[in-house]
């Protein structure tokens, strides 16, 4: 059975047990996160689909590790008026591990 559930913007699709890196969450580390925002579960012919989140959907999942995704370079130029900019962006991360779907 799989799910899809909408946390920190985006929407992810994980079935049990699957590792996912999401937007950062404020847990500790060996902590239980429900997420009620669910939009799909199903598996094969029998889906069920959320207007627009599940009434009683809920993917439980145990926080394993916080960090920081690859720097993205940014740069900004405009030709022939001396102006060059350069920045980098490092986003906050937290990896999580499927542990319950529940319809």
């Amino acid at each position: 059975m799989y799910a899809v559930f909408k946390t920190g913007g985006k929407q992810y699709r994980a079935a049990t047990g699957d590792v996912l890196k999401v937007e950062k969450i404020e847990a500790d580390k060996g902590a239980t996160v429900e997420i009620d925002k669910v939009l799909m579960v199903g598996e094969g012919e029998d889906v069920k689909i959320g207007t627009p989140y599940l009434k009683k959907g809920k993917v439980t999942a145990t926080v394993i590790d916080h960090g920081r995704r690859d720097k993205i370079k940014i740069i900004k130029f405009k030709r022939r008026k001396n102006y060059h900019r350069k920045m980098g962006h490092r986003q906050y991360f937290t990896q999580i591990e499927i542990t319950g779907i529940d319809a």
